[in-house]
């Protein structure tokens, strides 16, 4: 969990990154950012609100050596002396600019950051914050003149659209910091400049990294692995789904045979289950571990993609909360049917 009670901002520089394929420049300060109270306020918002409520954190990293990394080396030069914040900005921009090649990505002001006193984990720590503004809204102007108003637009930035930001906070320096990245512009191959090309980080292997992985790799499992290798009805996966998310709210850590037992429960189930939890790992790189404390975030989130409803045609759904010997599948002269037993009509 990241909270920023007593955050404040020590130096910000600012620079301009255009978008090296078209022919745009970067334009570097040659001072840092001069700020009074009040803008210290309003940026400190701008910068930090996308973060409240981010539970993925992530690390940078390297093929080969993480001391290769350039932006891990600049962001560590920081940490070690916060006044040579504007020197390493201006290395940052220049490698920002050096990715910017794909002709969508749009130039803008590229900041670079200092923080005193984020919270991260419950642990107080300093962060460095990269944030990019590529977007500009029009804004009106109103104020008096004479005995009237007069009225204008100007374009500037909305300080409640982040575009990108990154926030590094000074903590797991060997393991690549542990990195918190917000991109609310790009969705297409242009965004992954930003995270892939100049930030350059993975998802970090905490809890939530495993939980999230553990339920997609479930619900995988059940939604297209299981009706391949055995015969089962739409209300039968969706009873292994809801026991699935079952099991991960109820308990506080994760064991993988005291999990297969209880929800996939049969042998040659589990058996299946577990080639492939193999196969499922090496095609989307990731590990799954064997246990774990569970996130009670990260169940929160994935659970809202765990569908229990059965589609019939366009007529009906029927949504599946409880007991599945309560719904019987059959078939007359009129087609398909579902029996449905209850105690009382709400």
């Amino acid at each position: 969990m990241i909270q920023f009670y007593d955050t404040k901002i020590k130096n910000v520089a600012v620079h301009f990154v255009g978008n090296k394929n078209n022919d745009e420049n970067v334009r570097c300060s040659k001072l840092l950012l001069s700020i009074d109270e009040d803008i210290d306020y309003v940026l400190t918002n701008y910068f930090v609100k996308p973060f409240l409520k981010m539970e993925e954190q992530n690390n940078f990293f390297h093929e080969t050596d993480l001391s290769l990394h350039e932006v891990y080396n600049y962001i560590s030069k920081i940490f070690d002396n916060p006044e040579t914040l504007l020197e390493q900005s201006i290395n940052l921009a220049k490698h920002l600019y050096e990715q910017s090649t794909h002709p969508k990505i749009k130039s803008g002001e590229f900041y670079t950051v200092f923080f005193n006193d984020c919270i991260l984990n419950g642990e107080t720590v300093d962060a460095v914050g990269l944030f990019k503004s590529e977007n500009k809204d029009t804004f009106l102007k109103v104020y008096p003149a004479g005995e009237g108003f007069q009225i204008e637009s100007e374009k500037g930035i909305n300080i409640n659209k982040l575009d990108k930001g990154c926030l590094v906070f000074n903590t797991e320096k060997e393991n690549g910091y542990v990195v918190a990245v917000v991109d609310n512009t790009n969705k297409g191959i242009e965004a992954q400049y930003w995270t892939d090309d100049f930030l350059h980080i993975r998802q970090r292997k905490d809890e939530y990294y495993n939980t999230q992985n553990l339920l997609s790799l479930t619900k995988h499992f059940i939604k297209d692995e299981l009706p391949q290798q055995f015969e089962i009805s739409k209300a039968e996966q969706i009873d292994l789904l809801n026991r699935s998310v079952k099991f991960f709210k109820e308990n506080d850590s994760f064991d993988m045979q005291e999990f297969t037992n209880e929800v996939m429960e049969y042998e040659d189930v589990i058996e299946k289950f577990t080639q492939y939890k193999s196969e499922y790992a090496q095609v989307h790189d990731v590990e799954i571990a064997d246990s774990f404390a569970i996130s009670e975030n990260a169940v929160k989130k994935q659970s809202r993609i765990f569908k229990s409803v059965i589609k019939l045609d366009k007529n009906f759904h029927i949504y599946i909360h409880g007991d599945r010997n309560l719904i019987e599948q059959g078939q007359d002269g009129k087609g398909k049917f579902y029996k449905v037993y209850y105690q009382e009509e709400n």
